[in-house]
């Protein structure tokens, strides 16, 4: 017969491991049989080491399970793993893990093991709903054997029809909460009525809670891993910049200009560059710039999304970035790029790299323009001071001029620019342009004033003077010419005369046009604010005055006595008292003086009109016609 001695021994090697559970049995049976009292206390310690061993099981299960979610570096992985092993663990048919989602205010299905049905694999539950719902708003487990029949549980449509698809019967559902986050529900359920237990609640608990850490744990290190993966683009990106920038000083410490910085970002880019300056026009260009490309209509377009300094997509022309070229809180200009292929985006160090072009593009900007202001400044002065004299101007003047290269011996045209007052600074930018360095340009009376080199003052006043339109109702340029004339002889006498030009064309209602004295002959001299008969006089019979004083000749008188008689040769000799031959020689003398075409009825009505007027203005002598 079993003693207790016997069953004693048997207990312990069963504590290590080396009885076998029939021998054992058959020892606690005799016993409980002969002495039924020690049988049972037998039976109570049997259980409790079972149970010990079951815990240390599971406890080194946990631990295993913590070693393999540890090194999951994807929380997708990690989420497998969890409800894998949790299905393994408590042995059920089915497990899975639902997320929060903090903008819904509900909970996801994310992850299953052992599910069959779409329907619930796709499922949502809203807080409170099912018993996974009351898990997330109360964070505490529940558990059912009978789900469908649990008056505990608010019962919805979508849930019970999803439950009912997958077969569930009795489900387990714990929370994943880290420091008071909840970050979801771990469920385990089977597709029996079998009930779950403490033990199974606890242990769900452990792995969840164990599950809750490794995934907190997981999503921080992926966050740490983009934040360094952003870091090093970032200081990529500056390094990138830094090496433009480097390149881009390179360039205007070897005297380059915006064009050489085009060069360098389009080179560096792999794109077309065009670099526009205040007033839109295209001050250089790099690269295949596309041929129907509005630039202005671009850097407008750009304007209104400004980006104050950083790149702009303009969906135009296949794709362009446009950047404001900014100094002192002054738009200087615009850069445009574009032809990087990809999509024509930019990566982090090409957007800095354009920012790095565009403030060294302001900054040659800058200076450029303040040399160009100082340029212009000098030579609004000089141009000042050569109108200021009265006939020749002084040597220190004709000095001046050539020094700021204007040549005071060669020809020259001057023109009186008349435009809208917010428009003159503008216009004497362009005429500065048209003029480069031998034009002087300033302002003058309310005018913009222009000395060019030429000899046809209508041909280069056209080149400034343009008419209103209805998208620039404030764009007109009316321009009144004179010349040529030569800047050493004085200029003051072409200025009354182009300026009163211009103030014709204006009285005429022809803003927005050029014309010079000659142009428009008598009409200039009626309609001027400021009629200069001598000078009117002066530019029409000049020539022949001027032989006439030279040579002591009568080509003046015999003018009058040809037009006095009716333009008749004959009639006119008679009157002065001469053959008719030397009336004759007298006007070829004239045509020669004044061109073949003095007699064309519009110039002999200038004629006629400048002889009336230099009559009127010179006292004639007692007894003379």
């Amino acid at each position: 017969m079993r003693t207790v001695l016997d069953l004693l021994r048997l207990l312990a090697d069963r504590a290590d491991g080396d009885a076998r559970d029939g021998e054992l049995d058959r020892v606690v049976a005799e016993l409980a049989a002969s002495e039924p009292e020690a049988g049972a206390l037998t039976l109570r310690v049997r259980a409790a080491m079972d149970a010990g061993r079951r815990r240390e099981s599971e406890l080194a299960a946990l631990v295993g399970i913590a070693r393999d979610l540890a090194s999951e570096p994807d929380p997708g992985s990690v989420l497998q793993a969890i409800v894998r092993r949790a299905r393994g663990l408590l042995g059920t048919d089915i497990a899975y893990l639902t997320l929060h989602d903090p903008e819904r205010g509900d909970t996801f299905m994310r992850v299953t093991s052992g599910s069959v049905s779409h329907r619930f694999q796709s499922l949502r539950l809203p807080l409170g709903a099912g018993l996974g719902g009351l898990v997330a708003a109360s964070r505490t487990p529940h558990w059912t054997g009978r789900y469908a029949g649990d008056g505990r549980y608010r019962h919805t449509e979508e849930i019970d029809t999803a439950v009912a698809e997958e077969g569930i019967v009795g489900i387990c559902g714990t929370p994943l909460l880290v420091d008071d986050e909840f970050v979801g529900v771990l469920f385990a359920a089977n597709r029996s009525a079998r009930p779950f237990t403490a033990e199974d609640v606890a242990l769900l608990g452990s792995l969840a809670a164990l599950a809750a850490v490794s995934l907190v744990q997981t999503r921080r290190l992926a966050d740490t891993a983009t934040a360094l993966r952003e870091l090093r683009g970032a200081h990529a990106a500056i390094a990138e910049a830094a090496d433009a920038h480097d390149r881009f000083a390179g360039v205007v410490l070897e005297g380059g200009d915006v064009g050489d910085i085009a060069e360098a970002l389009g080179r560096l880019l792999g794109g077309w560059v065009a670099v526009l300056d205040g007033d839109g026009a295209t001050a250089a260009a790099h690269g295949p710039v596309p041929p129907g490309l509005d630039a202005r209509a671009a850097a407008r377009r750009a304007g209104e999304r400004d980006g104050g300094g950083r790149p702009v997509p303009v969906p135009c022309a296949g794709g362009v970035w446009v950047t404001a070229v900014i100094a002192g809180g002054q738009r200087l200009g615009t850069l445009l790029l574009g032809g990087l292929g990809a999509g024509d985006a930019l990566t982090p160090g090409q957007v800095r790299t354009v920012e790095r072009a565009a403030m060294v593009t302001a900054l040659v900007q800058l200076f450029a323009q303040r040399a160009d202001e100082a340029d212009r400044s000098d030579r609004a002065d000089a141009l000042t001071e050569l109108l200021a004299a009265s006939g020749a101007p002084r040597p220190t003047t004709l000095t001046r001029l050539a020094a700021l290269g204007v040549s005071p011996r060669r020809p020259h045209v001057l023109l009186v620019c008349r435009c809208h007052p917010a428009r003159r600074r503008a216009l004497a930018r362009e005429a500065a342009a048209l003029g480069g360095r031998s034009g002087l340009v300033g302002e003058r009376d309310g005018a913009v004033v222009v000395l060019l080199p030429g000899t046809d003052p209508a041909a280069a006043g056209a080149r400034l003077a343009r008419p209103a339109s209805e998208q620039d109702p404030d764009g007109a340029v009316t321009v009144g010419g004179a010349g040529p004339l030569q800047p050493a002889d004085g200029a003051d006498a072409a200025l009354a005369e182009a300026r009163r030009s211009a103030e014709a064309l204006v009285a005429l209602d022809r803003e927005g046009e050029c014309a010079s004295a000659s142009d428009l002959g008598f009409a200039g001299l009626l309609l001027g604010e400021r009629p200069d008969v001598a000078g009117y006089v002066r530019g029409i019979l000049g020539p022949v005055a001027e032989h006439d004083a030279r040579r002591g000749s009568e080509l003046l008188r015999t003018l009058e006595a040809y037009y006095a008689a009716g333009a008749s040769p004959t009639r006119a000799a008679a009157a002065l008292h001469v053959h008719v031959n030397t009336v004759a020689q007298r006007l070829d003398r004239v045509a020669s003086l004044l061109g073949p075409r003095w007699q064309d009825p519009d110039h002999g009505l200038e004629l006629q009109l400048a002889l009336r007027l230099h009559r009127l203005g010179t006292p004639r002598p007692e007894g003379t016609p």
